[in-house]
């Protein structure tokens, strides 16, 4: 996308009503967008659609809720940044669903420079505490922000000791419901050379289905991802997860075999990720990468067509049914649908956009649904 290009304030205004309605996640954002040519003629499809996919009723976010918020956040200083302007992040925009909006606080600047994620045990070891406060200001020295989620121990280690030099949190709630409170006076502290980002309403408390979400985003804001400690069945390792999903770089630092929030770490070791022992196998690893990805074109604005067939019609009843008979609450992939329901790509896209609409599909990753008991 050309620098400069920005929402008209009707449609930040748009964009927030859209993402803000029920069913609506940046998926289903981008396609509706993508589809109906714009966030104002997606919210007026909303309602026919989601009928069609079986509900009798669905919540669409009314333009005084979207302006209070708006509101809210220029009272607070939050910038809300639409997908493809200037201040988005690069690297957060080449996920598979970034955010269509994120709502920022602090130095924006940080988000576009290079980022380092560091993540770990809540309850961490104070070998681990140590450690993790190293590499991130020896990172930070190095010119890299340090991104992380604000929790207790490894995020919170890492957060501080790259204060200075710049660090990012990322909430898995709104900015008005700081998870855990008693890091609100840290987040202070950071965001005078950092930032706050999240993707939720600005009142939103944050619940447990929320921190997965919210670690796609660590990620994916960051080149890689250094997972000091971590117990075998961790957040921490959703992160890596997804930091692999992403194309991100993934570190880990090895523990002794004898304490389980080692067990994580040692367990990416024997997987393929790359062993750190200091910020140089940080560096090293991704100088190579740095220019390729700061140097790749942006994202071209989503409020104009694409060139994928217009979803805006009806399937058949024939070809409704045959698809939504072969859903059901195990994920399947979206071409198994079009082969065995013998329909077309645009009718399968438009059943399933429906049936998620209605509240009835869960998408998945790797183009991946099923059906909502």
């Amino acid at each position: 996308m050309a620098e400069g290009v920005r929402l008209t304030n009707e449609q930040r205004l748009d964009w927030l009503r859209l993402i803000r309605s029920d069913h609506v996640g940046p998926r289903t954002f981008r396609e509706l967008v993508n589809n109906f040519g714009g966030a104002r003629a997606a919210l007026e499809a909303l309602p026919r659609l989601a009928r069609r996919g079986g509900a009798a009723r669905t919540r669409i976010c009314s333009p005084d809720e979207a302006m209070a918020e708006l509101n809210a956040a220029r009272t607070r200083g939050i910038a809300l940044i639409a997908l493809g302007e200037p201040e988005y992040p690069r690297q957060l925009q080449t996920i598979d669903d970034p955010p269509p909006l994120i709502a920022a606080r602090g130095q924006l600047d940080i988000l576009n420079q290079p980022l380092v994620a560091i993540v770990g045990s809540r309850n961490a070891s104070a070998v681990g505490l140590k450690f993790a406060q190293t590499i991130a200001h020896d990172l930070g020295a190095a010119g890299f922000g340090i991104v992380s989620g604000l929790a207790r121990g490894i995020d919170a280690a890492a957060h501080r000791a790259s204060a200075d030099s710049g660090t990012v949190a990322v909430l898995a709630g709104g900015h008005n419901k700081i998870y855990p409170r008693d890091h609100v006076d840290l987040l202070e502290t950071l965001i005078g050379h950092g930032a706050a980002v999240s993707e939720m309403p600005l009142n939103w408390e944050p619940r447990a289905r929320d921190f997965p979400r919210r670690n796609r985003l660590i990620s994916g804001l960051a080149l890689g991802v250094v997972i000091v400690e971590a117990a075998k069945r961790s957040g921490s390792l959703i992160t890596a997860r997804m930091a692999g999903e992403q194309g991100r770089e993934v570190f880990a630092v090895p523990g002794s075999p004898l304490d389980p929030r080692a067990e994580g770490a040692n367990g990416l070791l024997k997987q393929g990720a790359t062993l750190v022992t200091e910020a140089a196998d940080v560096i090293d690893a991704l100088r190579p990468i740095m220019g390729r990805l700061l140097d790749e074109p942006r994202q071209e604005p989503i409020e104009e067509p694409t060139h994928d067939p217009p979803l805006d019609h009806e399937p058949g009843d024939d070809e409704r049914s045959r698809i939504v008979a072969l859903l059901g609450p195990a994920p399947t992939t979206t071409d198994d649908l079009v082969r065995l329901s013998r329909t077309s790509p645009a009718v399968v896209r438009m059943v399933l956009l429906e049936l998620e609409l209605a509240g009835r599909l869960e998408r998945h990753g790797g183009a991946l649904v099923s059906l909502i008991a």
